[in-house]
């Protein structure tokens, strides 16, 4: 690993206590994202793993609201942010900081250091997963992310649809750029079950399993398009609190499993690679 003169390394460097840092993103806004990620931190944490979340979505920082959370965080020590828990989970969030209507107006060089006090100011303790909701499209955050830590892996998030999916494809021709493996694709907003049992494919049936195994990349599963999942949102309650025999968080927690177990692949892989070179 490359240092500079007085001895102080360069590149990413792991954060001390956390395992997995999986990076949750989308190639455009609309699809859900913060929803996935924010269900996914909540499943991994209803199913015995120690889980972070970061509100990287700078401009739009949603997390606070869904996990219902108002309040600033603590200043421990000097300089040192203490995360808010809320259900299981630690997060931090600009929407914390900056809460209402008031817009975060900033360039790139601004944007990498609060991703970089998010990641190395904030006293995360012990976790097991790490999970980083990111802006939709291909910006500077993603940038700064894998600068400033080694990342397991992303998760894209994609409706059905073939303009969402066209984006999706460009975030993952972008992770792929900046060397960080994709876990896999999560179709959000699948099908629609009205009252009588009809089901609808409200944006076209397949296409993002189809996008998944084109690119040789795992399918974690589908989410249906429910009102209920928009309202335990708007409440700071995701509905993934129900458990995984729940009819609508029950794929939330089959996603979240096979996250933890791509995320935990790939960590032993590249530890295998480390130990050969």
């Amino acid at each position: 690993m490359a240092s500079t003169g007085a001895g102080v390394p360069q590149g990413p460097q792991p954060l001390p206590g956390v395992t997995h840092v999986v990076a949750v993103g989308s190639g455009k806004g609309g699809v859900g994202k913060t929803t996935v990620a924010v269900n996914l931190a909540v499943s991994l944490g209803k199913l015995g793993y120690r889980v972070g979340l970061i509100d990287a979505d700078i401009y739009g920082p949603n997390v606070p609201m869904m996990l219902g959370v108002t309040r600033q965080p603590n200043v421990v020590g000097e300089n040192r942010i203490e995360p808010i828990l809320s259900h299981g989970v630690k997060f931090i969030s600009v929407g914390l900081i900056s809460p209402g209507d008031k817009p975060m107006v900033m360039r790139g060089p601004m944007l990498h250091q609060i991703i970089r006090q998010f990641l190395q100011q904030v006293e995360w303790g012990e976790l097991d997963f790490l999970i980083v909701d990111l802006p939709p499209g291909t910006g500077d955050v993603v940038i700064s992310l894998v600068q400033t830590v080694p990342l397991t892996g992303a998760v894209v998030v994609s409706t059905g649809s073939s303009v969402a999916l066209q984006d999706a494809r460009k975030a993952l021709e972008m992770f792929h750029q900046v060397k960080v493996d994709v876990i896999g694709l999560v179709e959000n907003m699948s099908q629609m079950t009205l009252p009588d049992g009809t089901v609808i494919d409200v944006f076209g049936a397949g296409g993002t399993e189809r996008t998944a195994a084109q690119f040789g990349l795992e399918f974690l599963g589908a989410v249906e398009l429910d009102p209920q999942i928009r309202e335990g949102g708007d409440k700071g309650l995701p509905v993934s609190l129900a458990g995984p025999e729940s009819k609508l968080g029950k794929d939330f927690y089959l996603i979240a499993e096979r996250v933890a177990a791509r995320a935990k692949e790939l960590a032993a892989g590249s530890e295998s690679v480390l130990e050969i070179s």
